[in-house]
């Protein structure tokens, strides 16, 4: 089985991808320019980055929204990727009423498929001026925090995943879980 990490610029690329080579995986960065037909992986990671979805960086993303429809493979989005996961399929994002940088206190609603076995209360690492205001229809909220109602979603029939913090830094609690539970997920499927 192999996992790509869709490289959006962002700081902890690397991470993902080591994150996922400590677990196990097969795993290689791409770029986000990388033309559907050649990627060649049984699943995605879609990694944050510096491009703001409330700007004009939504194009700095590439080909993020042609992974999302064209491809039936599962898709965990990180991030500036959660973001725009949000947007694509019809919800809203844009600036956040309050940033959050460092650790946050992140409350799980709904444990779904991604936060399985997780606690219903954590501390997680964030780095976002962006977030999803209004889920779109087909997903369900599964995690918030005090400023962000959005943490993490889920699609209610794909195995679509967004994370609006960083599972793959060391600050993160239960980081991996998360990254064995997109794992299990990924491996069910092959």
């Amino acid at each position: 089985m192999r996992i790509s990490v869709v490289d959006n610029g962002g700081q902890w690329t690397h991470r993902e991808w080591r994150v996922l080579r400590y677990l196990g995986v097969e795993s290689e960065i791409i770029p986000n320019t990388t033309p559907v037909s050649m990627v060649k992986a049984d699943a995605l990671v879609l990694s944050g980055g510096a491009p703001r979805v409330s700007g004009g960086d939504v194009l700095l993303l590439g080909n993020l929204g042609s992974y999302l429809d064209e491809l039936d493979i599962p898709i965990l989005a990180i991030c500036v990727s959660h973001q725009f996961m949000g947007m694509h399929f019809g919800g809203k994002a844009g600036p956040a009423d309050t940033p959050e940088f460092g650790k946050t206190e992140i409350e799980v609603i709904d444990h779904g498929v991604i936060l399985k076995g997780l606690p219903e209360r954590f501390i997680a690492w964030e780095s976002h001026n962006d977030e999803v205001k209004v889920p779109p229809k087909g997903f369900k909220v599964l995690a918030r925090s005090e400023a962000c109602a959005v943490q993490v979603m889920e699609h209610e029939t794909r195995p679509l995943f967004g994370i609006q913090f960083h599972p793959e830094v060391e600050h993160t609690q239960h980081g991996y879980d998360i990254f064995k539970n997109f794992i299990e997920v990924c491996r069910a499927r092959v």
